[in-house]
């Protein structure tokens, strides 16, 4: 099927569902109320890049049915993730959910190397997956929790044209994949934007099994591998303090990875903070331009409020990375850095958030030149700070 350039962009748009396609890495059921309205735009102010958009609708009810089961939606109008957690169900300590996920764009491939979009090597992807996840509690009643995760599922990739995808460029076969994932976390944090508290140290594996691992491209110049093992550690703090109104954020995350290819080596870049659950930012960067095997990753964040009633926020943040590169996207350091700030406003309930941003990629190829610079929006709504203050 073959979907003009215009049209996909505006589907991407609507659906953004390459984004959500990441909330399949939620680590537990999650505890609170929420009923969320998010959307996110970055637009690059040099060169041309993939879509660097969200839209979704996210809901979480802990109590559905009745005091034991749980249910989590992420909706875009072209796609949807979700999760029907049973709390208690193995023993006290012990939950277990059944996560579900589809629809079209999903499974999108975006072909970026040293700071080139190249449009005829990429293509759609649509699809879904279904898992199986054990949440054990370690700790019981301890006020920082620590918990083991254990998932398995499959996930099913369709790949189609878009109207830029070179006629001589062959697509892959459409893929079966199969996964289980290991990990273990202490505390967490909360799938919203920039929360004001927040802690997480966590240790993570996964392996990936291809059922067609077939090559493709230009005279089949690559090709997927039959199974890949990745890895990696997360370390992140959110703190604000209500007197000054002021915020600081900080993560540190490291990945590594055996047997990558294009479709599972680590993608850096971008500053969209909901993207995943562990997002690898870069400001001034694509939308995973970069491409490695191996990485460390470092962000900082720090909010002032520009008024006494804290409504209006002045936030700073840098990120920088360090790489090991999947073969043919090697660049000219081995160091990857960006930086950025941007205008924050909320009203004095909370209910919304909105933000205008701007980012520099200091190490960003642009016509064989360092430097880049984006532009962005990113917005919140939440639904259940309206309803807490109706009651």
């Amino acid at each position: 099927m073959l979907i003009s350039n215009r049209t996909s962009s505006f589907l991407l748009l609507v659906a953004a569902a390459s984004f959500l396609a990441g909330f399949n890495c939620q680590a537990q059921i999650d505890p609170e109320h929420r009923n969320l309205l998010e959307l996110g735009y970055d637009q690059p102010l040099s060169g041309q890049g993939p879509q660097a958009i969200y839209a979704y609708y996210y809901y979480n009810n802990p109590d559905f049915f009745d005091t034991n089961t749980a249910l989590r939606l992420a909706i875009a109008p072209a796609y949807v993730d979700g999760e029907v957690g049973f709390k208690h169900l193995l023993s006290p300590t012990t939950d277990v959910g059944l996560g579900f996920n589809g629809g079209m764009f999903g499974a999108n491939y975006y072909e970026v190397r040293q700071g080139q979009y190249y449009q005829g090597e990429s293509f759609n992807g649509d699809g879904g997956g279904v898992s199986l996840s054990v949440y054990q509690l370690l700790n019981p009643g301890i006020l920082i929790p620590v918990s083991v995760v254990a998932r398995g599922g499959l996930r099913d990739s369709i790949y189609t044209d878009t109207s830029r995808t070179a006629d001589n460029f062959a697509l892959p076969a459409n893929q079966i994949t199969g996964f289980t994932r290991g990990g273990i976390r202490l505390a967490g944090k909360e799938p919203v934007l920039y929360p004001d508290l927040g802690l997480e140290l966590s240790v993570w594996f996964e392996r990936q099994w291809r059922m067609d691992s077939q090559s493709y491209g230009y005279n089949n110049d690559r090709s997927i591998s039959p199974d890949v093992n990745l890895y990696w550690l997360y370390a992140g703090l959110n703190y604000a303090w209500t007197n000054s109104g002021q915020k600081i954020s900080f993560a540190f995350t490291a990945g590594g990875s055996t047997g990558a290819d294009q479709f599972s080596a680590w993608r850096l870049g971008g500053v969209l903070p909901l993207v995943s659950e562990f997002p690898l930012t870069l400001p001034g960067y694509y939308y995973e331009e970069i491409t490695a095997t191996s990485f460390q990753h470092f962000y900082a964040g720090y909010d002032v409020p520009l008024d006494a009633a804290h409504r209006w926020d002045f936030r700073l943040e840098a990120a920088t990375a360090h790489l090991d590169y999947l073969p043919g996207y090697a660049q000219r350091s081995d160091w990857q850095t960006g930086a950025g700030g941007g205008l924050s406003f909320a009203p004095k309930n909370k209910n919304f958030e909105v933000i205008l941003r701007y980012g520099y990629g200091f190490n960003a190829l642009r016509d064989g030149r360092e430097g880049a610079q984006s532009v962005g929006l990113l917005f919140q709504y939440n639904f259940e700070a309206r309803k807490h203050r109706s009651e």
